[in-house]
């Protein structure tokens, strides 16, 4: 039999979607019976092409029909609906041999959405047409309701017989040799049981979220069905470019809402709809960063600056392979750190996200939200992904006490920040006051590879040129006649950019309160005699010199600590520690 399929679909299977190639020689070698399908389970998927014409159906539908040509005994089941077959005639056969074989059974037993007794009742069934030499498939859905993420032990009497019962399925020679093939479906790889997911017989198999290509042939179908309404500026092609990260039902929405209010799809409307549909695609777990701002409107930070923009260079050259994975960006409090990120964004036009908390005190879940955001992330590429505090959020590789939750998590982030498929699409911004918490296995070359940090202003100039930034980014109405020089040379303190920006929001507070929209010379000048910087000057010391350490370029490093020597600075790092009562 699986021969002849081979012999008979090679043509075939040349034109499947990748991971229905994948699925279809696994079955073909006959090495697995037991297959895992996760991701993007619940989109369109293109049954067949008549004419240019598409035909969408589920996966069960797809699986049956493309891959299997709804021939012999194909199963459907889920804890809702129960046991169903693909055709009627084959539920009828199932119940008519079941019925002449249990005449005291209820029919309605046979296709019961009870596991223990649908699956009791599918093997006795699937073993009588075994030596008919029939090719049986059985499709699970929701699959992580009957096998969910769990240590054994705190699993029910039922989820542990079905967990039984889909193991012996997968190892009994009686199903492995004869043309026995079961099909879990889950969203997430996650949700299922560690058991069953890291077996050796089984296969698994990821649905992507469609690629731009898939995105622009949907596109195309809608458009000559006359479903697809778009502004005169905006073609097809450009509306696939632009929503990476969403799916076939995704865009036949936008489309069909659009279509309904008889109003066309403008640009800024599918980039607010494509933010909305992300989040609440991730459940929460990222953010978009909005940001109106490019590195023009960085102060300071040249040598940074100067990195981003040949990086941005080379983004708009399409030479992706330059590119580091990511980047590691330090620098005490207040350097505005975060705004060189989304200032960098704003230069090269891409998205970019932030990730929020994705723990959860219930096991399993953590690594499910994980597993979601970052097939979110790989199918939006090219992005940006902002982690702020990345030495609390990311944690290490040694934690204790959540059962190894955050050791795995650790280590599947770390592994994905390694796999230089994405150089150049997927860009890692870990941004910390405290490199020195940091793993090493996430600073080291091929994850966040290129170290930079930005320092607090030192010369009249700088903070000159930083207070000009600050009053053309807050769009401040200033007073004509101040004198910014004048202004520092007589208020000359350490400040950092989120100090002076302080500054300048309280003076439009002071004439705001006054009726006015100017702030004047007066505004200012009682302002800064009343501002009084946070005082914790060991912990910025602290965080100026794990940065000092942390850079891998001596042109940054501001001038009064390039001259410091390595095993000096090493020993200051350890008295500041020691007297803000950290481990050395």
């Amino acid at each position: 039999m699986a021969e002849q399929l081979i012999l008979k679909n090679l043509p075939f299977i040349k034109v499947l979607p990748y991971w229905a190639q994948e699925l279809s020689y696994k079955y073909c070698s006959k090495t697995a019976n037991l297959y895992i399908i996760h991701g993007n389970i619940r989109d369109f998927l293109p049954n067949k092409m008549h004419e240019g014409e598409f035909v969408f159906v589920r996966i069960q539908e797809f699986i049956s029909e493309v891959l299997f040509g709804n021939r012999d005994v194909i199963a459907y089941y889920d804890r809702s609906s129960g046991i169903s077959f693909c055709t009627p005639e084959m539920q009828r056969e199932y119940l008519r041999t079941m019925t002449q074989t249990y005449p005291n059974e209820h029919v309605e037993r046979f296709l019961s959405s009870d596991p223990l007794v649908a699956f009791r009742f599918l093997e006795k069934y699937f073993l009588m047409n075994i030596p008919k030499k029939k090719r049986i498939v059985l499709i699970i859905d929701y699959a992580e309701t009957l096998i969910p993420h769990s240590d054994i032990a705190r699993l029910s009497e039922e989820d542990r017989y079905n967990l039984v019962t889909l193991n012996r399925w997968s190892h009994d020679p009686i199903f492995t040799q004869g043309d026995v093939s079961v099909i879990l479906l889950t969203e997430n790889l996650s949700d299922i049981s560690p058991r069953l997911v890291r077996s050796p017989s089984t296969v698994k198999t990821n649905i992507p979220i469609p690629d731009e290509k898939v995105r622009l042939s949907f596109l195309d179908f809608l458009d000559r069905r006359e479903s697809l309404m778009l502004e005169k500026r905006l073609t097809p092609a450009q509306v696939a470019k632009i929503t990476s990260g969403l799916n076939l039902i995704n865009l036949n929405q936008i489309a069909a809402e659009s279509f309904q209010e008889n109003k066309p799809v403008s640009l800024d409307y599918l980039r607010e709809r494509k933010k909305e549909i992300i989040e609440n695609e991730a459940a929460g777990l990222l953010e978009f960063i909005e940001t109106e701002h490019d590195l023009s409107m960085v102060s300071g930070h040249e040598f940074v600056k100067k990195r981003f923009k040949n990086a941005a260079r080379a983004i708009k050259q399409g030479r992706l392979e330059v590119l580091p994975m990511g980047y590691l960006i330090s620098g005490p409090v207040g350097t505005g750190k975060s705004f060189m990120v989304t200032a960098f964004a704003g230069e090269i036009g891409i998205p970019i996200v932030k990730f929020r908390n994705f723990r959860s005190k219930w096991q399993g879940v953590t690594e499910a939200n994980l597993e979601k955001s970052l097939n979110i992330l790989k199918a939006m590429a090219p992005v940006g992904v902002m982690i702020d505090e990345a030495d609390a959020f990311l944690g290490d590789r040694n934690q204790e006490g959540d059962s190894g939750t955050s050791n795995r998590i650790f280590a599947q982030i770390a592994s994905f920040m390694g796999n230089t498929e994405y150089r150049g699409k997927i860009i890692w911004f870990l941004i910390t006051c405290r490199p020195d918490l940091l793993p090493i296995d996430l600073k080291r070359q091929g994850r966040a590879e290129e170290h930079l940090a930005l320092f607090y202003p030192e010369t009249r100039d700088e903070k000159e040129h930083l207070f000009t930034t600050l009053v053309r980014k807050l769009k401040l109405r200033i007073e004509s006649r101040i004198s910014v020089p004048d202004l520092f040379r007589r208020h000359d303190f350490d400040l950092s950019g989120a100090d002076l920006e302080s500054i300048l929001i309280r003076a439009r507070f002071r004439a705001a309160t006054e009726n006015r929209v100017t702030v004047t010379r007066s505004d200012l000048e009682k302002t800064v005699r009343d501002f009084v910087p946070p005082a914790y000057p060991h912990e910025i010391d602290l965080q100026n010199l794990v940065a000092v350490l942390e850079c891998t370029s001596r042109e940054m490093v501001p001038k009064r600590f390039r001259n410091l020597d390595r095993a000096k600075l090493v020993t200051d790092i350890g008295q500041l520690k020691a007297l803000l009562g950290e481990h050395p």
